[in-house]
């Protein structure tokens, strides 16, 4: 579908007008106002790593013995999940009620204290899925009311939230309360702090603070296997790793609205009052008043009408039934964008993968400490310090080889070295670690890379949808990841290095068959994608293109 003149003049002034905006970040510079908003979001995304990963050691996977009756003539099983007793001449079975866990690692654990082993095994990886399950959501739903009511409010609302659930578990006495408080928490844990961290940014560093935002997840996933080393009692460990949540919050006090939201919902009055704060803190100098104040009309207007036309574009989408157009059309109006044509359904199934294999992996080699190391601690932190190279360089790599390159070759890798796993010794624990590691490295590369792959890979009609399907795929591997680390695992050793790196291959040889998008202009249509059609389907599609939009005028 071709835009037409009208459609494209608008599209321009939209640009202009987001033009000015960063115009006026720039005039803005950068300082002490836009440190401000980096270090309170870091501090927040270094947090985080201990509520994602805390079912490495607070439910981990630990030894057990069944303690029978005494004073019976009794046989426990091998797995210590029953026990037989002789008398009369009969053996009965009977199901093991009480156990004796192992304490040479961890004093106190979610799995000793109530029991998660056995038939309630399969809790262990629900503890750790069901914070992810309540991701599931988050981003739509945070988008949603940070462009209702604002983002600080946003931010405000579930960092409290957030803090002080996490503070409350170390002090539930009972499971399934503890496995409602970690849904909520994974539901509040909303992406709007690192949205407003980016909307304020100006925009020759926007890129390099995207990137930056990275490095905390990893010094946080390593300082959360340091103290877990010094700390082995969950609930201690809890507090102290969840406490410092509540410490972000008075810094919220000094972060102000987004600017940028504040003009296009015409709060122009507090946009000002922002912005002059702004100006003051970073020792920079705002245009004139009423100079100021024509820039905003002008930004509010064209941000007006985007929506419109978003809004009757849709409009005219369902009004428009020619049987004729959708003929020529192809089904694009009678079936989803994203399933319209062949080249948009195979971006979207291939990235569909790529993410979900992404999620999978990436959590899974998190959590699979106790089949990758002796030592939990040492992985974990370990872990954390091979992220710091995959996201410092990632953005050069991509810049160099491309995005397709790099994906292949980070999914490739990871998915060899995971397989070599399964047919490694547990006792060369140096292999096995380096092995684990690599994949690792190179799983959270490819992971940074397809987060840009992705923007560029869909046309803007459909850009936001793309990334939302992407996104529901890779929350359903990470909450099938626990189940095959922490259930499948202990009862097969080698099953998650098959699983996991069997997906990464599969992720690597489906990411061949997508175009290479470095150097090549964003895609605005889902015609734009359609270069290989022959000539008289594209002359038939173009037809059809103009029909629609005369019905749309």
């Amino acid at each position: 579908m071709r835009y037409t003149r009208k459609e494209k003049l608008q599209q321009k002034l939209v640009e202009m007008s987001h033009n000015k905006f960063d115009e006026l970040l720039t005039d803005l510079k950068t300082g002490k106002w836009n440190l401000l908003y980096y270090i309170a979001s870091s501090a927040w995304l270094f947090l985080i790593p201990a509520q994602n990963l805390s079912g490495a050691y607070i439910a981990p996977n630990i030894g057990f013995l069944c303690r029978p009756p005494e004073n019976l003539n009794v046989t426990v099983s091998k797995d210590s999940c029953s026990y037989e007793v002789s008398a009369s001449g009969q053996v009965v079975e009977y199901p093991c009620t009480k156990w004796d866990y192992d304490t040479s690692v961890f004093s106190s654990t979610l799995t000793s204290e109530f029991d998660l082993v056995c038939d309630r095994e399969y809790l262990r990886a629900t503890y750790q899925s069901i914070k992810m399950a309540g991701a599931f959501f988050s981003p739509i739903v945070g988008g949603y009311l940070a462009d209702r009511f604002g983002r600080k409010i946003v931010v405000v609302v579930t960092l409290v939230i957030f803090a002080l659930c996490t503070t409350s578990m170390c002090f539930l006495r009972d499971l399934q309360v503890i496995l409602a408080f970690r849904f909520i928490v994974g539901f509040v844990d909303m992406p709007v702090f690192y949205s407003l961290t980016l909307e304020i940014c100006e925009v020759r560093f926007r890129s390099l603070v995207g990137v930056l935002t990275a490095l905390p997840w990893a010094f946080g996933t390593m300082a959360w296997g340091g103290i877990a080393y010094f700390i082995r009692e969950w609930r201690t460990l809890q507090l102290v790793a969840s406490f410092p949540n509540l410490l972000i919050l008075p810094a919220l006090y000094f972060i102000d609205e987004s600017p940028r939201w504040l003009i296009t919902k015409g709060q122009h009055d507090k946009a000002v009052r922002v912005l002059r704060k702004a100006a003051r803190w970073n020792n920079s100098e705002l245009p004139p008043e009423a100079e100021l104040r024509t820039l905003m009309q002008d930004i509010e207007e064209e941000a007006k009408k985007k929506r419109e036309s978003a809004k009757c574009g849709a409009s005219s989408a369902q009004t428009a039934s020619a049987s004729t157009v959708r003929k020529k059309l192809f089904g694009i109006l009678s079936r989803p964008l994203l399933c319209s044509t062949r080249r948009i359904s195979l971006i979207t199934v291939i990235m569909c993968v790529d993410y979900f294999v992404a999620a999978t992996v990436f959590y899974g080699l998190s959590l699979n400490s106790t089949n990758f190391s002796a030592d939990p601690f040492i992985y974990m932190i370990l872990s954390g310090l091979m992220e710091i190279p995959a996201y410092s360089v990632t953005a050069p790599v991509i810049q160099k080889f491309g995005r397709k390159k790099t994906t292949i070759f980070g999914f490739a890798v990871t998915g060899v070295a995971i397989l070599a796993l399964a047919f490694i010794s547990e006792d060369i624990v140096w292999l096995v670690m380096t092995f684990a590691l690599l994949g690792k490295m190179l799983i959270s590369m490819a992971f940074q890379t397809i987060y840009v792959y992705v923007n560029e890979l869909f046309p803007t009609v459909v850009r936001g949808e793309g990334l939302g399907v992407a996104f529901i795929a890779s929350k359903i591997g990470s909450v099938i990841a626990p189940y095959i680390t922490e259930y499948l695992g202990p009862l097969v050793p080698w099953i998650p290095s098959i699983i996991f790196g069997g997906c990464a291959l599969v992720a690597a040889f489906s990411t061949l068959l997508l175009p290479e998008t470095k150097g090549k202009p964003l895609p605005d249509t889902i015609w734009d994608l359609e270069e290989k059609r022959t000539r008289k389907e594209r002359a038939d599609l173009e037809e059809g293109g103009e029909e629609l939009s005369q019905l749309s005028s």
